[in-house]
């Protein structure tokens, strides 16, 4: 049996001694290194942190060397996390992650918006993304039967679809890109499609009656879950949805209301094409897909069509950006040329007013054309045409008259949009007039 040895009389007693167990005992041989700072080379350095290391151990400043390391390494600790995170202070993300900018892939979901110019999603996807993934669906529910039993497209309407895509396509390609196209539910391929691509965000353009809404609602809950960010855009009219002086709750429900609310309102700028579009690369992974035919869409060509015929009310209207933007040039074109006609500032019909829905009516339909595109040209050719009663060669009156239909076709789309949201849950259909249609059926 052991005993401690007693110190002689007159000799001080040494200090007890504690035996440590041998995991936490200092080795001589190398320096004890914390587990949590094994990735440093040495403890980092912050201004503040001999002030943490002496809040979290007041003798910390006059203990030894050793002991002074241990705590301003439990400080740094402490400080990494806050470093990361606090406001100035860089950090870094791995390439390709949601946080790195202009890195993401975007999906750009073409509606009834088939365009280039005025388009502020594809304009939006282009500044924030590394490469884009533009899509278009064929819905099969827009070519069935209504609950009356009617077509809900008809041949004539459908054949200009068509070539509207076909259009956009090429548009596309001449700029480096391409344009994808399916059949099918967009709820069920656009997310199969945005997983595929490896997207983390869908842009598209808003809708207003009930049908596009709830499709919208479904493709957002199912790529929500995906973990991919879904952001819908305004850009069907010439007056912006956010610009409007009045909430669209307090709309008012007629046209004049509406007329003398909006006036003096400043449209907003048109938003240029883009001159490059980099898209994801598709080989091996995506098949662009082919442009369905009327047959595979369940609709039969009418005798007119069938015969090359010219005859029938609309089947000489070719679909498309491309025929939009002539027609449009040979529109401003005439009215130039019959000023007088064109000036209307009051809710009587004019000569041009049944021919402007017969001409432009169908491409701002499928948003082959922007409302705003068209109002600043016509506004450009008006004032190099049309003098001034001052003779100062500026004046607006020859875009007055185009004033007066764009805007019946923004109130009856605000309209839609107001009574819609109201009655999302509600299975009364919202009226037919809330959607601009083409001339034909």
């Amino acid at each position: 049996r052991l005993r401690p040895r007693r110190a002689p009389a007159g000799r001080p007693q040494p200090p007890l001694r504690l035996l440590l167990p041998l995991p936490l005992a200092p080795h001589a041989h190398r320096p004890r290194r914390h587990p949590r700072l094994r990735p440093l080379r040495r403890p980092p350095t912050h201004p503040n942190l001999h002030t943490l290391a002496a809040c979290l151990h007041p003798s910390a400043a006059s203990s030894s060397p050793r002991r002074a390391t241990r705590i301003n390494a439990a400080a740094a600790s402490l400080l990494s996390p806050l470093t990361a995170s606090s406001p100035g202070l860089s950090r870094s993300f791995p390439s390709g992650a949601p946080g790195a900018a202009g890195r993401r892939r975007t999906l750009v979901w073409f509606r009834a918006d088939l365009r280039l110019h005025d388009h502020e999603p594809l304009h939006a996807a282009v500044g924030a993304s590394s490469s884009l993934l533009p899509v278009f669906v064929f819905d099969p529910r827009d070519f069935g039967k209504s609950p009356s039993g009617f077509d809900r497209t008809g041949p004539y309407r459908a054949s200009f679809l068509l070539d509207s895509v076909a259009d956009l396509r090429r548009s596309l390609r001449a700029r480096g890109g391409d344009l994808v196209v399916r059949v099918g539910r967009p709820e069920v391929v656009i997310p199969e499609l945005a997983r595929a691509a490896g997207a983390e965000a869908v842009y598209a353009h808003g809708e207003v009656s009930r049908d596009e809404c709830r499709a919208e609602e479904k493709v957002s809950k199912a790529i929500e879950k995906e973990g991919v960010e879904v952001k819908y855009f305004w850009g069907s009219t010439l007056y912006h949805l956010d610009d409007l002086p009045f909430r669209l709750n307090d709309m008012p429900s007629n046209y004049g209301g509406f007329r003398e609310a909006v006036k003096g309102l400043e449209v907003r700028k048109v938003l240029d094409a883009p001159e490059e579009v980099k898209c994801v690369p598709m080989k091996n992974v995506l098949e662009p897909g082919d442009i369905p035919t009327l047959g595979e869409l369940g609709l039969s060509a009418p005798p007119a069509m069938a015969q090359d015929s010219k005859s029938a009310a609309g089947s000489n209207l070719i679909g498309g950006e491309a025929e939009a933007l002539e027609r449009l040039k040979k529109f401003a074109a005439e009215c130039c040329m019959q000023p007088n006609k064109a000036v209307k500032d009051s809710t009587q019909n004019s000569i041009y007013g049944a021919n402007f829905s017969c001409k432009i009516s169908p491409w701002l339909a499928t948003g082959c054309l922007s409302p705003r595109f068209m109002y600043e040209e016509l506004k450009k050719h008006a004032i190099r045409a049309i003098p001034s009663k001052d003779g100062d060669g500026t004046s607006d009156a020859g875009t007055n008259w185009l004033m007066f239909e764009l805007l019946w076709r923004d109130f009856f789309r605000f309209v839609t949009k107001k009574y819609s949201s109201a009655q999302k849950t509600s299975e009364v259909a919202p009226a037919t007039g809330c959607t601009p249609a083409p001339a034909f059926a």
